[in-house]
């Protein structure tokens, strides 16, 4: 989705990514598990509020941030 970036702390991506492997594809901060919850969610494709915050807005700071973890 335009203006998100996976969240910068690659521990915590790690961790999020391992959940939705365990929940077969869904996000693993939702009770449920059915088409709604697939990752990428429906509520932040519609809305743009991921709750487990593996993708986060972009701004200033977590460009700068991301670019100095790439070096």
């Amino acid at each position: 989705m335009k203006g998100f970036t996976l969240n910068p702390n690659k521990e915590y991506v790690d961790v999020i990514i391992n959940g939705i492997l365990k929940k077969d594809g869904h996000c693993p901060c939702r009770v449920t598990a059915d088409d709604t919850t697939l990752c990428p969610c429906d509520e932040f494709i519609s809305k743009g509020e991921c709750k487990c915050n593996l993708f986060v807005k972009i701004d200033n700071k977590t460009v700068k941030t991301q670019n100095k973890n790439d070096k």
